[in-house]
């Protein structure tokens, strides 16, 4: 097995939000902000790597019929304690995330590497996909946020990057979300047509 493709493929070949298209709620939602999108990556990512882990320990005494209530357990069970962590010591981000944080329960993306990778994969395997598909989730949801923030409100992490620029607040809305991530669909079905 190569461990190399293992980690990478989840940032190009199989990225969550670009090529599979799954977990593009928290995508949306939250890239208002630079800052939004890193917590969400790190949240998500210590979750998908905590769960994967376990998925990968327990998978031969889950019985197959139960399978998917338990990994939902499992799941919930560190998006709990992500969620005490960030409500704890980043109350701020916290209200940002709001009801986005609780809702990586039922993240397609943490679903599905548990039923598809970490459950029929061993636990250092499951750990470099977990990791592979964070990086990529966390990659297209920082590119979104940067995008957004910058033209929506001139700022990023607080900072006003070009005095004296208008910012355009659709950037920021719904349709911004939505413009955006089109455009980045757009440019990686491009670079993937000419390899």
């Amino acid at each position: 097995m190569n461990y190399w493709s293992e980690f990478t493929k989840g940032i190009w070949k199989k990225n969550p939000i670009l090529v599979l298209s799954i977990g593009l709620c928290p995508a949306l939602a939250v890239t208002t902000s630079l800052s939004n999108a890193l917590w969400m990556t790190v949240a998500a990512t210590f979750v998908l790597t905590c769960s994967n882990i376990v998925i990968s320990l327990i998978k031969k005494i889950v019985p197959s019929h139960v399978r998917i209530p338990i990994f939902i357990t499992i799941i919930a069970s560190f998006v709990t304690i992500v969620e005490l962590l960030i409500n704890a010591f980043q109350p701020a981000v916290y209200e940002a995330l709001g009801i986005f944080l609780p809702l990586i329960v039922v993240n397609c993306v943490i679903l599905g590497r548990a039923e598809e990778f970490a459950s029929k994969n061993e636990i250092f395997v499951s750990i470099l996909d977990a990791l592979g598909m964070g990086l990529g989730f966390g990659l297209a949801l920082c590119v979104l946020a940067f995008v957004r923030e910058f033209l929506g409100s001139n700022k990023l992490f607080g900072l006003t990057i070009i005095s004296g620029m208008e910012p355009s607040l659709a950037m920021i809305m719904a349709p911004g979300a939505f413009l955006t991530l089109g455009l980045m669909l757009w440019g990686m079905n491009k670079i993937n047509s000419r390899k």
